[in-house]
This record gives structure tokens, C-alpha cells and sequence, in this order.
């Protein structure tokens, strides 16, 4: 299937959240409110700035 999609150049369409917006996203399913697959962004939401000295 990935194989025919790459000939074919078909992709899906998806709407990027972060941890923070999950909660919002599931109210809006609910609604039907929801064009798009969700794919929450794990690797931005878990960034951080602290630094650790070795």
C-alpha cells in the first residue's frame, strides 16, 4: 500500500497538536469538528530548555 501511494503521490492529510492541545482535540471529535487525522507532536511537546552539567 505504501508502495502504490509513493507511485501515485498520495498522501494523507493531518492536522499536528501538541500534548497541551489533546484535550481540545478530543472535544472536537466529539463535535464532528475534525477534518483531518490528529498527529500530536510528541518530540515538541516534551522539549525543554533545562540543560544538564556532566
Amino acid at each position: 500500500m505504501l508502495d502504490f501511494c509513493g507511485e501515485h503521490n498520495i498522501s494523507c492529510m493531518i492536522e499536528k497538536i501538541s500534548m497541551d492541545y489533546v484535550n481540545t482535540a478530543m472535544e472536537r471529535l466529539v463535535k464532528g469538528d475534525v477534518k483531518y487525522r490528529f498527529v500530536i507532536d510528541s518530540a515538541q511537546s516534551f522539549k525543554s530548555d533545562v540543560r544538564f552539567d556532566e
